[in-house]
Protein backbone atom coordinates (compact mmCIF):
# COMPACT_ATOMS: atom_id res chain seq x y z
CA UNK A 1 0.00 0.00 0.00
CA UNK A 2 3.08 2.46 0.70
CA UNK A 3 4.07 2.15 -2.59
CA UNK A 4 0.46 2.81 -4.16
CA UNK A 5 -0.61 5.53 -2.04
CA UNK A 6 3.17 6.87 -3.68
CA UNK A 7 2.25 6.46 -6.91
CA UNK A 8 -1.08 8.62 -6.12
CA UNK A 9 -1.29 11.85 -8.36
CA UNK A 10 -3.57 14.47 -7.84
CA UNK A 11 -5.56 16.63 -10.22
CA UNK A 12 -4.20 19.62 -10.15
CA UNK A 13 -5.69 22.88 -12.27
CA UNK A 14 -4.44 26.18 -12.62
CA UNK A 15 -6.10 29.15 -13.69
CA UNK A 16 -5.97 31.23 -16.42
CA UNK A 17 -7.46 33.76 -18.76
CA UNK A 18 -9.21 31.73 -21.04
CA UNK A 19 -10.64 29.38 -17.91
CA UNK A 20 -9.48 26.65 -15.57
CA UNK A 21 -7.65 24.32 -17.53
CA UNK A 22 -5.69 20.99 -16.63
CA UNK A 23 -1.72 20.93 -16.44
CA UNK A 24 -1.49 17.94 -18.65
CA UNK A 25 -2.80 20.75 -21.54
CA UNK A 26 -0.27 23.62 -20.61
CA UNK A 27 2.27 20.94 -20.94
CA UNK A 28 1.29 19.73 -23.82
CA UNK A 29 1.06 23.77 -25.32
CA UNK A 30 4.25 24.59 -23.61
CA UNK A 31 6.05 21.80 -26.25
CA UNK A 32 3.57 21.89 -29.05
CA UNK A 33 2.78 26.02 -28.70
CA UNK A 34 0.20 27.79 -27.13
CA UNK A 35 -1.90 27.46 -30.21
CA UNK A 36 -1.43 23.84 -31.20
CA UNK A 37 -4.32 22.43 -28.74
CA UNK A 38 -7.41 23.63 -27.20
CA UNK A 39 -8.80 23.06 -23.84
CA UNK A 40 -12.14 22.13 -23.23
CA UNK A 41 -13.85 25.62 -22.66
CA UNK A 42 -11.69 26.60 -25.47
CA UNK A 43 -13.76 23.99 -27.94
CA UNK A 44 -16.85 24.52 -26.15
CA UNK A 45 -16.71 28.33 -27.50
CA UNK A 46 -16.72 26.92 -31.28
CA UNK A 47 -20.41 26.66 -32.06
CA UNK A 48 -20.71 23.48 -33.81
CA UNK A 49 -18.40 22.12 -31.64
CA UNK A 50 -20.34 22.66 -28.51
CA UNK A 51 -24.08 21.74 -30.81
CA UNK A 52 -22.53 18.64 -31.79
CA UNK A 53 -21.59 17.69 -28.08
CA UNK A 54 -24.75 18.73 -26.63
CA UNK A 55 -27.38 17.31 -29.64
CA UNK A 56 -25.69 13.67 -28.57
CA UNK A 57 -25.88 14.43 -25.31
CA UNK A 58 -29.63 15.76 -25.26
CA UNK A 59 -30.90 12.76 -27.60
CA UNK A 60 -28.85 10.08 -25.24
CA UNK A 61 -30.36 11.15 -22.36
CA UNK A 62 -34.02 10.92 -23.43
CA UNK A 63 -33.40 7.32 -24.34
CA UNK A 64 -35.01 5.21 -21.43
CA UNK A 65 -32.40 2.05 -20.65
CA UNK A 66 -33.94 -1.05 -19.59
CA UNK A 67 -32.72 -4.15 -17.98
CA UNK A 68 -33.61 -7.33 -19.96
CA UNK A 69 -33.85 -10.85 -18.70
CA UNK A 70 -33.05 -13.32 -21.56
CA UNK A 71 -34.60 -17.13 -20.82
CA UNK A 72 -35.88 -20.33 -22.74
CA UNK A 73 -39.15 -18.66 -22.82
CA UNK A 74 -37.82 -15.76 -24.86
CA UNK A 75 -36.63 -12.24 -23.59
CA UNK A 76 -38.96 -9.98 -20.29
CA UNK A 77 -38.06 -6.78 -20.17
CA UNK A 78 -37.89 -5.77 -15.89
CA UNK A 79 -39.13 -2.14 -16.29
CA UNK A 80 -39.47 -2.68 -12.33
CA UNK A 81 -36.06 -3.53 -11.86
CA UNK A 82 -34.60 -1.04 -9.12
CA UNK A 83 -30.99 -0.38 -11.65
CA UNK A 84 -33.85 0.92 -14.38
CA UNK A 85 -35.61 3.62 -11.87
CA UNK A 86 -31.64 4.57 -10.71
CA UNK A 87 -30.59 5.05 -14.39
CA UNK A 88 -33.85 6.74 -15.68
CA UNK A 89 -36.00 8.26 -13.15
CA UNK A 90 -33.84 9.26 -9.56
CA UNK A 91 -30.30 8.08 -9.05
CA UNK A 92 -31.05 8.94 -5.28
CA UNK A 93 -28.30 11.64 -5.89
CA UNK A 94 -28.49 15.18 -6.65
CA UNK A 95 -29.17 14.42 -10.31
CA UNK A 96 -32.30 13.19 -12.12
CA UNK A 97 -31.89 9.74 -14.67
CA UNK A 98 -31.83 12.97 -17.25
CA UNK A 99 -29.38 14.78 -16.23
CA UNK A 100 -26.89 11.96 -14.94
CA UNK A 101 -27.08 9.89 -18.93
CA UNK A 102 -26.18 13.96 -20.01
CA UNK A 103 -23.13 14.13 -17.49
CA UNK A 104 -22.02 10.91 -18.55
CA UNK A 105 -22.19 11.69 -22.25
CA UNK A 106 -20.81 14.83 -21.78
CA UNK A 107 -17.73 14.00 -20.27
CA UNK A 108 -17.25 10.61 -22.01
CA UNK A 109 -16.70 12.42 -25.20
CA UNK A 110 -14.67 15.87 -24.11
CA UNK A 111 -13.06 14.60 -21.07
CA UNK A 112 -11.34 11.05 -20.38
CA UNK A 113 -14.61 9.38 -19.62
CA UNK A 114 -17.68 9.11 -17.68
CA UNK A 115 -17.81 7.80 -14.09
CA UNK A 116 -20.64 6.93 -11.56
CA UNK A 117 -20.08 5.62 -8.18
CA UNK A 118 -22.44 2.58 -7.42
CA UNK A 119 -23.52 2.42 -4.13
CA UNK A 120 -24.74 -0.77 -2.68
CA UNK A 121 -25.56 -2.30 0.25
CA UNK A 122 -24.70 -5.68 -0.07
CA UNK A 123 -26.46 -7.18 -3.52
CA UNK A 124 -28.77 -4.33 -2.99
CA UNK A 125 -28.11 -1.38 -5.58
CA UNK A 126 -28.91 2.02 -3.33
CA UNK A 127 -28.08 4.62 -5.45
CA UNK A 128 -25.71 6.12 -8.41
CA UNK A 129 -23.26 8.92 -8.05
CA UNK A 130 -22.08 10.68 -10.74
CA UNK A 131 -18.28 12.18 -11.09
CA UNK A 132 -16.51 14.71 -12.68
CA UNK A 133 -13.78 13.56 -15.13
CA UNK A 134 -11.76 16.40 -13.80
CA UNK A 135 -11.72 14.59 -9.85
CA UNK A 136 -10.73 11.15 -11.30
CA UNK A 137 -6.71 9.99 -11.36
CA UNK A 138 -5.76 6.29 -11.37
CA UNK A 139 -3.40 4.32 -10.15
CA UNK A 140 -1.93 1.57 -12.41
CA UNK A 141 0.42 -1.05 -12.40
CA UNK A 142 1.99 -0.53 -15.82
CA UNK A 143 1.94 -4.27 -17.08
CA UNK A 144 0.62 -4.06 -20.77
CA UNK A 145 -0.16 -7.77 -20.45
CA UNK A 146 -2.15 -8.18 -16.86
CA UNK A 147 -3.56 -4.81 -16.42
CA UNK A 148 -4.74 -3.51 -13.37
CA UNK A 149 -6.10 -0.11 -11.79
CA UNK A 150 -7.42 1.24 -9.12
CA UNK A 151 -9.38 4.91 -9.25
CA UNK A 152 -8.57 7.68 -7.13
CA UNK A 153 -11.11 10.21 -6.07
CA UNK A 154 -9.71 12.98 -3.92
CA UNK A 155 -7.54 10.45 -2.35
CA UNK A 156 -9.95 8.03 -1.53
CA UNK A 157 -8.88 4.88 -3.35
CA UNK A 158 -11.70 2.63 -5.15
CA UNK A 159 -11.61 -0.33 -6.64
CA UNK A 160 -12.68 -0.86 -10.67
CA UNK A 161 -15.79 -2.70 -9.98
CA UNK A 162 -17.63 0.48 -7.75
CA UNK A 163 -17.44 2.74 -10.61
CA UNK A 164 -19.22 2.83 -13.92
CA UNK A 165 -17.24 3.56 -16.88
CA UNK A 166 -18.19 4.66 -20.05
CA UNK A 167 -14.60 5.45 -21.79
CA UNK A 168 -14.06 6.46 -25.61
CA UNK A 169 -11.63 5.02 -27.86
CA UNK A 170 -9.76 3.53 -24.85
CA UNK A 171 -6.47 1.07 -25.09
CA UNK A 172 -6.84 0.01 -21.14
CA UNK A 173 -10.00 -0.24 -19.95
CA UNK A 174 -10.61 2.71 -17.78
CA UNK A 175 -9.12 6.40 -18.88
CA UNK A 176 -10.59 7.13 -23.23
CA UNK A 177 -9.52 9.54 -25.58
CA UNK A 178 -11.41 12.87 -25.71
CA UNK A 179 -12.51 14.41 -29.01
CA UNK A 180 -10.68 17.36 -28.25
CA UNK A 181 -7.19 15.65 -28.06
CA UNK A 182 -8.30 13.17 -31.28
CA UNK A 183 -9.07 16.88 -33.28
CA UNK A 184 -7.15 19.53 -31.51
CA UNK A 185 -5.48 20.87 -35.18
CA UNK A 186 -9.35 21.42 -36.93
CA UNK A 187 -10.03 22.92 -33.15
CA UNK A 188 -7.16 24.66 -33.04
CA UNK A 189 -8.11 26.54 -36.44
CA UNK A 190 -11.92 26.95 -35.97
CA UNK A 191 -11.11 28.55 -32.47
CA UNK A 192 -8.17 30.79 -33.91
CA UNK A 193 -11.06 31.83 -36.52
CA UNK A 194 -13.52 32.71 -34.23
CA UNK A 195 -10.93 34.63 -31.83
CA UNK A 196 -9.59 36.81 -35.14
CA UNK A 197 -13.32 37.77 -36.12
CA UNK A 198 -14.02 38.70 -32.50
CA UNK A 199 -10.71 41.25 -32.68
CA UNK A 200 -12.46 42.68 -35.65
CA UNK A 201 -15.43 42.91 -34.03
CA UNK A 202 -14.17 45.29 -31.01
CA UNK A 203 -11.28 47.51 -33.11
CA UNK A 204 -14.79 48.04 -35.20
CA UNK A 205 -13.45 46.75 -38.75
CA UNK A 206 -10.48 49.01 -38.69
CA UNK A 207 -7.47 47.07 -40.53
CA UNK A 208 -3.69 46.32 -39.21
CA UNK A 209 -0.88 48.37 -41.21
CA UNK A 210 2.06 50.59 -40.86
CA UNK A 211 3.33 54.28 -41.61
CA UNK A 212 4.97 54.90 -44.28
CA UNK A 213 6.74 58.34 -44.43
CA UNK A 214 8.79 60.03 -47.11
CA UNK A 215 10.66 62.33 -44.34
CA UNK A 216 12.25 61.28 -41.41
CA UNK A 217 10.22 62.11 -38.24
CA UNK A 218 10.92 63.71 -35.23
CA UNK A 219 10.81 61.84 -32.21
CA UNK A 220 7.74 63.94 -31.07
CA UNK A 221 6.15 63.01 -34.25
CA UNK A 222 6.68 59.47 -33.74
CA UNK A 223 5.71 59.26 -30.33
CA UNK A 224 1.83 61.38 -31.76
CA UNK A 225 1.95 59.06 -34.24
CA UNK A 226 2.08 55.99 -31.62
CA UNK A 227 -0.11 57.43 -29.15
CA UNK A 228 -2.87 57.89 -31.65
CA UNK A 229 -2.48 54.51 -33.22
CA UNK A 230 -2.68 52.62 -30.02
CA UNK A 231 -6.20 55.01 -29.03
CA UNK A 232 -7.41 54.00 -31.99
CA UNK A 233 -6.79 50.42 -31.95
CA UNK A 234 -7.30 50.67 -27.68
CA UNK A 235 -10.84 50.85 -27.63
CA UNK A 236 -14.10 50.93 -29.06
CA UNK A 237 -14.03 55.12 -29.09
CA UNK A 238 -14.51 57.29 -32.04
CA UNK A 239 -10.85 58.03 -32.35
CA UNK A 240 -9.00 60.21 -35.23
CA UNK A 241 -5.57 59.78 -35.72
CA UNK A 242 -4.11 62.97 -38.00
CA UNK A 243 -1.18 62.11 -40.20
CA UNK A 244 1.69 65.16 -41.07
CA UNK A 245 2.66 65.62 -44.91
CA UNK A 246 4.10 62.47 -46.43
CA UNK A 247 2.95 60.07 -43.98
CA UNK A 248 0.95 57.32 -45.67
CA UNK A 249 -0.78 54.35 -43.94
CA UNK A 250 -0.38 51.05 -45.89
CA UNK A 251 -2.15 47.79 -45.16
CA UNK A 252 -0.77 44.58 -43.18
CA UNK A 253 -3.50 42.21 -43.45
CA UNK A 254 -6.82 41.05 -45.50
CA UNK A 255 -10.17 42.36 -44.39
CA UNK A 256 -12.59 39.94 -43.41
CA UNK A 257 -14.07 40.09 -46.11
CA UNK A 258 -10.78 39.16 -48.07
CA UNK A 259 -10.60 36.32 -46.09
CA UNK A 260 -13.76 35.06 -46.62
CA UNK A 261 -14.17 34.13 -42.51
CA UNK A 262 -18.14 33.49 -43.03
CA UNK A 263 -17.70 30.52 -45.83
CA UNK A 264 -14.36 29.17 -43.92
CA UNK A 265 -16.68 29.35 -40.63
CA UNK A 266 -19.22 26.83 -42.53
CA UNK A 267 -16.27 24.42 -43.86
CA UNK A 268 -14.68 24.32 -40.55
CA UNK A 269 -18.46 23.67 -38.85
CA UNK A 270 -18.97 21.50 -41.46
CA UNK A 271 -15.44 19.29 -40.72
CA UNK A 272 -16.15 19.09 -37.25
CA UNK A 273 -20.09 17.53 -37.62
CA UNK A 274 -18.16 14.56 -39.83
CA UNK A 275 -15.92 14.81 -36.43
CA UNK A 276 -19.40 13.09 -34.91
CA UNK A 277 -20.60 11.07 -37.98
CA UNK A 278 -23.49 13.77 -37.49
CA UNK A 279 -24.85 15.23 -41.02
CA UNK A 280 -24.09 19.06 -40.58
CA UNK A 281 -28.08 19.72 -41.88
CA UNK A 282 -28.77 18.25 -38.15
CA UNK A 283 -26.83 21.20 -36.77
CA UNK A 284 -27.71 23.90 -39.28
CA UNK A 285 -31.26 22.61 -40.03
CA UNK A 286 -33.22 21.48 -43.16
CA UNK A 287 -32.48 17.67 -42.23
CA UNK A 288 -34.18 15.01 -44.19
CA UNK A 289 -35.47 11.75 -43.42
CA UNK A 290 -32.20 9.92 -44.55
CA UNK A 291 -30.39 12.63 -42.34
CA UNK A 292 -31.78 11.53 -39.13
CA UNK A 293 -31.56 8.13 -39.79
CA UNK A 294 -27.89 8.54 -40.59
CA UNK A 295 -27.42 10.26 -37.27
CA UNK A 296 -29.16 7.13 -35.33
CA UNK A 297 -27.68 4.65 -37.02
CA UNK A 298 -23.97 5.75 -37.05
CA UNK A 299 -23.95 8.32 -34.27
CA UNK A 300 -26.31 7.71 -31.44
CA UNK A 301 -26.15 3.53 -32.10
CA UNK A 302 -22.42 3.53 -31.14
CA UNK A 303 -22.46 5.70 -27.89
CA UNK A 304 -25.38 3.71 -26.68
CA UNK A 305 -23.41 0.58 -27.18
CA UNK A 306 -20.36 1.60 -25.50
CA UNK A 307 -22.97 2.82 -22.59
CA UNK A 308 -24.91 -0.53 -22.55
CA UNK A 309 -21.53 -2.60 -22.28
CA UNK A 310 -20.52 -0.31 -19.75
CA UNK A 311 -23.55 -0.78 -17.36
CA UNK A 312 -23.57 -4.51 -18.38
CA UNK A 313 -20.44 -5.44 -16.73
CA UNK A 314 -20.66 -2.87 -13.87
CA UNK A 315 -24.51 -2.94 -13.29
CA UNK A 316 -25.03 -7.07 -12.83
CA UNK A 317 -23.91 -9.31 -10.33
CA UNK A 318 -22.05 -11.75 -11.36
CA UNK A 319 -24.86 -14.91 -11.73
CA UNK A 320 -26.98 -12.28 -13.83
CA UNK A 321 -24.43 -11.67 -15.98
CA UNK A 322 -25.24 -15.10 -17.91
CA UNK A 323 -28.71 -14.16 -19.01
CA UNK A 324 -29.31 -10.65 -17.95
CA UNK A 325 -28.27 -7.61 -20.24
CA UNK A 326 -29.32 -4.03 -20.60
CA UNK A 327 -30.68 -2.05 -24.01
CA UNK A 328 -31.75 1.67 -25.04
CA UNK A 329 -35.09 1.88 -26.16
CA UNK A 330 -35.14 3.82 -29.21
CA UNK A 331 -39.08 4.36 -29.67
CA UNK A 332 -38.51 7.77 -28.17
CA UNK A 333 -36.61 9.09 -30.85
CA UNK A 334 -39.80 8.50 -32.96
CA UNK A 335 -41.88 10.69 -30.66
CA UNK A 336 -41.35 13.75 -32.16
CA UNK A 337 -42.81 12.05 -35.65
CA UNK A 338 -45.88 10.58 -35.16
CA UNK A 339 -46.75 9.36 -39.04
CA UNK A 340 -43.36 7.63 -39.01
CA UNK A 341 -44.21 6.32 -35.41
CA UNK A 342 -47.71 5.19 -36.05
CA UNK A 343 -46.37 3.53 -39.72
CA UNK A 344 -44.08 1.57 -38.01
CA UNK A 345 -47.55 -0.06 -35.72
CA UNK A 346 -49.21 -0.51 -38.79
CA UNK A 347 -46.61 -2.70 -39.62
CA UNK A 348 -45.49 -4.24 -36.89
CA UNK A 349 -49.71 -5.02 -36.66
CA UNK A 350 -50.45 -6.42 -39.96
CA UNK A 351 -47.06 -8.99 -39.41
CA UNK A 352 -48.34 -9.94 -36.42
CA UNK A 353 -46.01 -9.44 -34.26
CA UNK A 354 -47.60 -6.88 -31.99
CA UNK A 355 -50.81 -6.26 -30.21
CA UNK A 356 -53.13 -3.43 -29.84
CA UNK A 357 -52.82 -3.43 -26.23
CA UNK A 358 -48.76 -3.30 -26.62
CA UNK A 359 -49.25 -0.28 -29.23
CA UNK A 360 -51.35 1.40 -26.47
CA UNK A 361 -48.70 1.26 -24.19
CA UNK A 362 -46.60 2.46 -25.73
CA UNK A 363 -48.59 5.70 -26.14
CA UNK A 364 -49.45 5.75 -22.32
CA UNK A 365 -53.01 5.31 -23.25
CA UNK A 366 -55.02 2.52 -20.77
CA UNK A 367 -55.18 -1.42 -22.25
CA UNK A 368 -58.77 -2.21 -24.51
CA UNK A 369 -57.83 -5.73 -22.85
CA UNK A 370 -57.65 -7.20 -26.51
CA UNK A 371 -55.13 -9.97 -26.04
CA UNK A 372 -55.15 -10.89 -29.71
CA UNK A 373 -52.45 -10.99 -32.94
CA UNK A 374 -53.67 -10.22 -36.10
CA UNK A 375 -53.22 -13.78 -38.73
CA UNK A 376 -53.71 -13.71 -42.37
CA UNK A 377 -55.86 -16.93 -43.42
CA UNK A 378 -54.27 -16.82 -46.82
CA UNK A 379 -50.93 -18.11 -46.13
CA UNK A 380 -49.35 -21.34 -45.44
CA UNK A 381 -47.41 -22.33 -41.70
CA UNK A 382 -44.60 -24.06 -41.96
CA UNK A 383 -42.43 -25.64 -39.47
CA UNK A 384 -39.26 -26.34 -40.71
CA UNK A 385 -38.87 -28.52 -37.41
CA UNK A 386 -41.17 -30.84 -37.68
CA UNK A 387 -41.97 -30.25 -41.98
CA UNK A 388 -44.97 -30.03 -40.71
CA UNK A 389 -47.77 -27.24 -42.91
CA UNK A 390 -50.69 -25.84 -41.90
CA UNK A 391 -53.53 -24.30 -43.73
CA UNK A 392 -55.74 -22.19 -41.44
CA UNK A 393 -58.44 -21.78 -44.32
CA UNK A 394 -58.88 -25.20 -44.58
CA UNK A 395 -57.58 -26.17 -40.81
CA UNK A 396 -55.75 -28.71 -42.03
CA UNK A 397 -52.30 -30.39 -41.42
CA UNK A 398 -49.84 -32.00 -43.86
CA UNK A 399 -46.01 -33.50 -43.40
CA UNK A 400 -43.87 -32.42 -46.32
CA UNK A 401 -41.30 -35.28 -45.08
CA UNK A 402 -44.01 -38.43 -45.01
CA UNK A 403 -43.37 -40.37 -48.21
CA UNK A 404 -46.25 -42.59 -47.04
CA UNK A 405 -49.19 -43.44 -48.91
CA UNK A 406 -51.04 -40.59 -45.79
CA UNK A 407 -48.85 -38.31 -47.01
CA UNK A 408 -49.38 -38.41 -50.47
CA UNK A 409 -53.33 -38.32 -49.65
CA UNK A 410 -52.73 -35.16 -47.46
CA UNK A 411 -50.43 -33.43 -50.67
CA UNK A 412 -52.84 -34.02 -53.22
CA UNK A 413 -56.23 -32.87 -50.63
CA UNK A 414 -53.71 -29.60 -49.67
CA UNK A 415 -53.08 -29.57 -53.60
CA UNK A 416 -56.54 -29.80 -54.92
CA UNK A 417 -57.73 -27.22 -51.59
CA UNK A 418 -55.17 -24.75 -53.52
CA UNK A 419 -56.58 -24.84 -56.94
CA UNK A 420 -60.53 -24.53 -55.56
CA UNK A 421 -60.91 -28.40 -56.19
CA UNK A 422 -63.07 -30.69 -54.57
CA UNK A 423 -64.15 -34.56 -54.20
CA UNK A 424 -68.18 -33.38 -54.61
CA UNK A 425 -69.97 -36.45 -56.17
CA UNK A 426 -72.09 -35.74 -59.68
CA UNK A 427 -75.47 -34.56 -59.49
CA UNK A 428 -76.68 -37.25 -61.28
CA UNK A 429 -75.45 -39.87 -59.49
CA UNK A 430 -78.19 -42.08 -57.31
CA UNK A 431 -77.03 -43.97 -54.07
CA UNK A 432 -76.77 -47.80 -53.64
CA UNK A 433 -79.20 -49.08 -52.27
CA UNK A 434 -77.11 -49.96 -49.40
CA UNK A 435 -76.15 -46.31 -48.55
CA UNK A 436 -79.63 -45.25 -47.75
CA UNK A 437 -80.16 -44.07 -43.75
CA UNK A 438 -82.90 -46.13 -42.18
CA UNK A 439 -84.99 -44.80 -38.96
CA UNK A 440 -84.05 -46.95 -36.17
CA UNK A 441 -86.04 -50.05 -35.74
CA UNK A 442 -86.54 -50.45 -39.49
CA UNK A 443 -85.71 -53.25 -41.13
CA UNK A 444 -84.83 -54.79 -44.81
CA UNK A 445 -88.08 -55.98 -45.46
CA UNK A 446 -89.73 -53.04 -44.82
CA UNK A 447 -87.23 -51.26 -46.62
CA UNK A 448 -88.27 -53.81 -49.61
CA UNK A 449 -91.56 -52.82 -49.39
Amino acid sequence: MGILNRLKKRSTTVTAAEGTVRLNDLLVQILLGTDAVVTESQAMNVPSFAACVNHIANTISMIPIYLYKKDEKGVTKLEDDVRVKLINEDTKDTLTGTDFKRALVYDYLTDKGGYAFINKSGNKYVSLHYVDADKITFVSNNDPVFKDYKIVVDGHEYEPHQFIKCVRRTKDGHKGTPIIAENSQVLSVAYNALKYELKQVKKGGVKKGFLESEHKLSDDAVTALREGFNRLYGDDSENTVILNNGVQFKEASATALELQLNENKKANGNEICKIFNIPPAIITGGATEKDMQEYIQYCIIPHLEVICKALNRDLLLEKEKKDHYYGPDLHELTKGDIKSRYEAYNIGYKAGFIQIDEIRKEENLPAMNIPFIKLGLQDVLYDPSTGKIFLPNMNKWANLRDESTEGEENKEEIDGASTGQQDNPPVNDTPDEDEIPREEGEDEDSSKS
